[in-house]
């Protein structure tokens, strides 16, 4: 974003970059999906926290309340955690988390959902809406939640809030995405232009990622798999950031003008020079720290507005 006053360095960025491939380019053909969690939890886990950490069990699911000094107890983010339905914990996205309850001044809430090979669609949906089923059952009430998540997480968040407004439920309060991914079809036209600026993920690993996912009967059209597809009138308010040089960025962006277009207040955002997921990285990117200050403040105005109780 160009009125940012600060922006990353090219060194700074480059950085990054090479961090993260250093482990894409270590993944072969013989490499376990055991192996490549463990190495996605290296790249991301371990940062000191400034938040208190709690294990607690959804369903036989493991999952974190973290808390930031002075967060809400009444007030929550569920979390659903990136990578591509096949990596990623709460233990890789436990700092952005962190930094996403220091600037909500909200609780967070995440969840390992179950990951494929071993646990195709709808496996994460059904675990996604079972912990906001928790969630109320011990007295959160849906105007008190905003669900959040990056990349597939992204797209989880917007599949089970599309499925909740199916089934006339109410919503939470507003979602927050991060690089969604609302496409497995990988038809935008970022896939074209954004093919040599995307350092990180091009269209065949998209698509291997969406059929590792969904299985050989799968259907990546179905509007549970590709928000992009959805009837989408009913949503809650919506903050969707991305990176301009993502090859997903057209997922952000086809998806936020559907929604606009049915009635749903949408707040895009999408950033100059950035990579897939970069508030992953705020010891790194001043554009880091800019966005999540960003996602403080749409989560509190949410929280400052009154709401009504949300049904489709």
């Amino acid at each position: 974003m160009s009125e940012r006053r600060i922006t990353a360095s090219d060194e700074q960025l480059d950085g990054v970059i090479r961090r993260v491939l250093s482990v894409y380019r270590s993944w072969g053909r013989n490499t376990t999906v055991a192996q490549m969690r463990a190495d996605w939890d290296a790249l991301f886990g371990g940062q000191p926290l400034e938040a208190a950490v709690q294990a607690v069990t959804i369903g036989g699911l493991k999952a974190e309340w973290i808390a930031a000094a002075k967060a809400n107890p009444q007030r929550v983010v569920l979390y659903f955690h990136g990578g591509g339905f096949q990596v990623g914990s709460v233990h890789s996205h436990r700092e952005l988390m962190a930094g996403i309850s220091e600037a909500t001044g909200c609780r967070v809430l995440g969840l390992d959902y179950r990951l494929a090979p071993e646990h195709r669609h709808p496996a994460a949906l059904d675990d996604a809406c079972a912990a906001y089923d928790w969630l109320i059952a011990q007295g959160t009430q849906p105007v008190d939640i905003v669900f959040a998540g990056d990349s597939a997480g992204g797209s989880l968040v917007l599949a089970a809030l599309i499925k909740l407004r199916d089934a006339g439920r109410a919503l939470p309060t507003g979602a927050v995405l991060m690089s969604a991914w609302t496409d497995m079809t990988a038809a935008g036209e970022s896939y074209v232009s954004r093919a040599e600026s995307d350092p990180i993920h091009q269209r065949p690993m998209i698509l291997a990622m969406a059929r590792n996912a969904l299985g050989a009967d799968g259907d990546p059209r179905h509007p549970w798999v590709s928000p992009l597809f959805a009837e989408l009138h009913g949503l809650p308010p919506l903050l969707i950031q991305v990176g301009d040089r993502e090859t997903v960025l057209s997922d952000s962006v086809d998806f936020a003008a559907k929604a606009k277009a049915a009635g749903v207040d949408v707040h895009l955002e999408v950033w100059d020079r950035m990579i897939h997921v970069f508030q992953q990285f705020p010891d790194d990117l001043p554009e880091a720290r800019d966005a999540r200050r960003a996602i403080g403040a749409f989560v509190r105005s949410l929280f400052s507005t009154p709401s009504i109780t949300r049904k489709s």
